[in-house]
């Protein structure tokens, strides 16, 4: 009973030692830093951390504490940046010197290192031969653009069987975004109702729900947990099925590759990238980091891309003379035998506009992923630390009244000059920006805009669910209207020719 006392007594005081370092380290380490809410030591400001929180309490610790505010993940320190000129200033200005990643034990020893937010050197060697590969299989060139072109088509006829009725698009969009990657990815594409290809969607859903869930995020905080037993193992069990669908596309390349001919797709260039460094025992290139990274390019496009065109469809149903405006621009630049292309971009300044202020509107990403600094940097008036992590809260970028002259409405002014042509923005920050900008920020742009221009060209939407909502009501109901709004899609009968 003496010793059971002793030891309960070892412990208080073993965390009351834990509990007053941490508060000592904490003061100390905020003299340097931004102002923000008071940590509780050693537990920080987790609430503060998530997408709930971030949506919540971040517009009122901007206004409180300005440009830049430090919040605390347990013992380490998260400096915040507000607004596009702090923004700019980081990840522009200084971009090199914002340009790595903190760790992420969790995801890291899933993927050996090989991932886009990996905090090592691979991801400048992957970016520039991902970048490399991607032209070499098409992007930016006209053969790429006319598969997405039939996809748009084949979309389209996939919206005219729904015959008028209401619909939730968001599966028949996934498939259009999944066979856009899948065609650049593994040379080919599957009909929406394969069962192949249902499936793929599903497993891309669940890995891009695992990256993200409480688990990870508990392991990523206490990596000790990871050295338990299988804990790697069943934390990633919903990531497993997507990697087996790779692993698939892979071994059947490696059967068909033909060193004499042009290479097919990503995974052929890829193939040949590792057969070229065989001789090169410091290579990185392997079938690991081949199936690691394009499970993310997976993960990364066709979620992002999907969840951005079901939002564009939803909220421009509710704009009947917004929607109108952009038909007729159509119709007068391309009619309506053909869908439009992506050289007609330049003379659909009003539908580019609507595109670019529905993107920002949808606020698809209010916080970049973490940076982490390389070096110590003096940086608008503090001196902040190497490897103090950075979260760009890129919501008041695209909200920032400096940047844009109605950023609470729904303007697509904010894209046109005083002629009716469309500007780009610089505050236009929905893909980042910097060294660790979106990978496929081009292709992303592609699509979105030849399978929305498609939709409407042949289509009048309607809104079938939902209450009336103002803009700001409609973003933080942006969840629930990707998932689950439905809307009518009317055959427009007669438009011009």
């Amino acid at each position: 009973m003496e010793s059971l006392s002793i030891l309960t007594l070892f412990f208080i005081f073993l965390l009351t030692l834990l509990f007053l370092s941490s508060l000592w380290r904490q003061q100390k380490r905020s003299h340097v830093l931004p102002p923000g809410p008071t940590p509780v030591p050693l537990l920080g400001t987790p609430n503060y951390l998530y997408r709930d929180g971030i949506l919540r309490y971040y517009p009122e610790f901007h206004k409180k504490y300005g440009k830049m505010f430090t919040l605390w993940q347990m013992t380490d320190p998260v400096v915040v940046l507000c607004g596009y000129e702090t923004v700019k200033d980081a990840l522009i200005n200084h971009t090199e010197q914002f340009s790595d990643r903190p760790l992420y034990p969790a995801l890291d020893s899933y993927t050996k290192g090989f991932n886009f937010l990996s905090s090592n050197n691979h991801w400048r060697l992957f970016r520039r031969f991902i970048l490399m590969t991607l032209r070499n299989v098409g992007l930016g060139k006209r053969s790429l653009e006319e598969k997405s072109l039939k996809e748009a088509e084949l979309l389209v006829e996939a919206v005219s069987e729904m015959g008028a009725k209401s619909f939730n698009p968001t599966q028949l969009l996934s498939s259009a975004v999944t066979n856009a990657i899948g065609t650049i990815l593994f040379g080919q594409r599957l009909d929406y109702k394969d069962q192949k290809l249902l499936d793929l969607i599903s497993h891309i859903r669940k890995h891009s729900d695992n990256i993200f869930s409480a688990k990870q995020q508990i392991c990523n905080m206490f990596p000790v947990l990871l050295k338990l037993p299988y804990l790697g193992q069943i934390i990633m069990k919903n990531s497993l099925c997507l990697v087996a669908y790779v692993r698939e596309q892979l071994d059947f390349h490696k059967e068909t590759l033909d060193l004499f001919a042009p290479p097919r797709d990503f995974i052929d260039h890829f193939l040949l990238k590792i057969k070229e460094e065989k001789g090169n025992k410091d290579s990185k290139f392997c079938d690991t980091s081949l199936i690691m990274f394009i499970s993310s390019i997976l993960a990364a496009g066709s979620d992002s891309t999907t969840a951005t065109l079901k939002y564009c469809l939803a909220i421009i149903a509710r704009f009947p003379h917004i929607q109108a405006k952009v038909q007729r621009e159509i119709d007068d630049v391309t009619g309506s035998q053909r869908p439009p292309g992506m050289s007609d971009r330049a003379r659909m300044p009003y539908t580019n506009a609507v595109i670019h202020e529905l993107q920002r509107h949808l606020d698809l990403a209010p916080a970049g992923f973490y940076r982490s600094l390389t070096q110590d940097i003096a940086f608008r008036g503090y001196t902040l630390p190497k490897g103090t992590r950075i979260l760009p809260y890129l919501s008041s970028v695209l909200f920032d009244p400096s940047q844009w002259e109605t950023p609470d409405e729904f303007n697509p002014g904010h894209f046109l000059d005083e002629k009716g042509q469309f500007r780009a923005k610089p505050a236009f920050m929905v893909f980042s920006a910097g060294k660790r900008e979106c990978l496929g920020v081009s292709l992303a742009r592609m699509e979105i805009f030849l399978f929305f221009s498609a939709l409407l060209q042949k289509f009048s939407l309607c809104p079938t669910t939902g209450a009336q909502m103002d803009m700001k009501s409609l973003r933080f109901n942006k969840r629930t209207i990707i998932q689950s709004w439905e809307i009518c899609a009317i055959p427009r009968s007669s438009h011009t020719d």
